[in-house]
């Protein structure tokens, strides 16, 4: 088969919009919140193909036969699966404050929780398989995120603003304390040790943040993207983890990346999300979910960071490409008018975004997409020609960095 129309999940979680994902696949919305569509193999929600004998999920197929599938370069460096993970993501609410952990973490964390009889669905399982989680954010539209540790000095000038008592103690450790410790206790100060005060401080929150995000202060912006999350989340002291975090705004086509141990959350807005095949997770509040704070301090980078925009740089004919160090992915987003041809000794996965795209080789049709739709490229396919007027995203395994 030139290319494998790709059968989707959208996974329903309660920050979901209810409408981005219904308006880009063309459908009336169902009411119900609707957080991301699902494209690859991971076991949690694989896609379904049909190559003429019934729907399987695409984790079983390339399980059957990874050289044909993957090709030896990839099935070689990462085994029988998959190594990345293709979403769009639509956050009508913010999402958790969340960091992922190393490979080594990963492994370690695994084998200890698998050690100890935590089951896999547990609630409390932190770690739900082997993998570090790098991954990419593409906006599609404006879209708000929170990524990386501001200096704390300036996070202290920041929250002296919003004139609360309650913070005192905190931006005095800000201002004093070294930037790694500062943040260290700081956050798990609001979210364990002195949960009490960042309580206090998370129901004083919203009144002082409408205050700067309605005026003329020169970070309104960022005032008022706090000021959101503290709405979607009332009195979880986890706000407080997000207003150590630099505020980012993107507009279409711009892009973040999210290396291990950043602290980021999503807040509003559509986008193509590419990340290693994981689901590894360590939350850090604004959730009604499991926190485990000494797993946390573990994981966190306590260095201040700043947020990792990531340029598109020219790879070929209307072709951009969002390079990271990830191993595991490189995404492009590809401007179809000319017909293009695209080739690769490994499996793609191919996302239209905007109007039509024909699939075919030199003998074979392939499906067409439209806006929502994708298809699995896999690597024995051979050059794939696309034809039409559309917006594609192309997620594939870079060769060696």
């Amino acid at each position: 088969m030139t290319a494998d129309l790709l059968t989707t999940t959208i996974r329903r979680y309660a920050w979901g919009s209810t409408t981005a994902i219904a308006h880009l696949t063309g459908r009336p919305p169902t009411g119900e919140p609707e957080a991301e569509l699902w494209m690859g193999a991971h076991p949690g929600a694989p896609s379904r193909i049909d190559r003429g004998t019934g729907s399987e999920p695409l984790d079983a197929v390339i399980a059957r036969d990874p050289a044909a599938e993957l090709g030896p370069r990839v099935a070689d460096r990462f085994g029988p699966r998959l190594p990345f993970l293709l979403k769009v993501l639509a956050a009508e609410h913010a999402l958790s404050v969340q960091v992922h952990p190393t490979s080594a973490q990963a492994a370690a964390g695994y084998a200890a929780e698998d050690a100890a009889g935590v089951p896999l669905d547990a609630p409390h399982r932190i770690y739900r398989d082997r993998s570090h989680k790098p991954e990419l954010i593409c906006a599609l539209g404006e879209f708000d995120a929170l990524c990386g540790f501001r200096d704390p000095h300036a996070t202290a000038d920041l929250w002296q603003r919003l004139d609360l008592p309650v913070l005192a103690p905190w931006i005095d450790t800000l201002r004093t304390a070294p930037a790694g410790a500062a943040l260290r206790t700081v956050l798990t100060g609001a979210l364990a040790a002195d949960r009490s005060r960042g309580e206090q401080a998370a129901a004083q929150l919203p009144s002082a943040l409408r205050k700067l995000a309605d005026s003329a202060d020169p970070d309104a912006a960022s005032w008022a993207a706090y000021l959101a999350a503290a709405r979607d989340y009332p009195g979880d002291p986890g706000i407080l983890a997000a207003m150590l975090l630099n505020h980012v705004h993107l507009g279409a086509g711009q892009a973040l990346h999210l290396d291990a141990g950043v602290p980021h959350a999503y807040l509003r807005g559509l986008g193509v999300e590419i990340m290693a095949n994981s689901d590894n997770v360590l939350r850090c509040g604004l959730t009604p979910k499991h926190v485990d704070t000494a797993a946390l301090a573990e994981v966190v980078d306590f260095r201040p960071t700043a947020p990792h925009r990531v340029p598109a740089v020219p790879v070929g004919p209307g072709e951009l490409e969002f390079l990271t160090p990830a191993e595991e992915f490189t995404l492009s987003r590809i401007e179809i008018g000319a017909p293009a041809v695209l080739d690769d000794d490994g499996p793609q996965i191919l996302l239209c975004t905007r109007g039509t795209v024909h699939l075919h080789d030199d003998s074979t049709l392939g499906p067409t997409l439209g806006p929502g739709e994708s298809a699995y490229v896999p690597a024995a396919s051979g050059p794939l020609r696309l034809a039409g007027d559309a917006t594609v995203f192309r997620a594939r395994v870079p060769r060696a960095r």
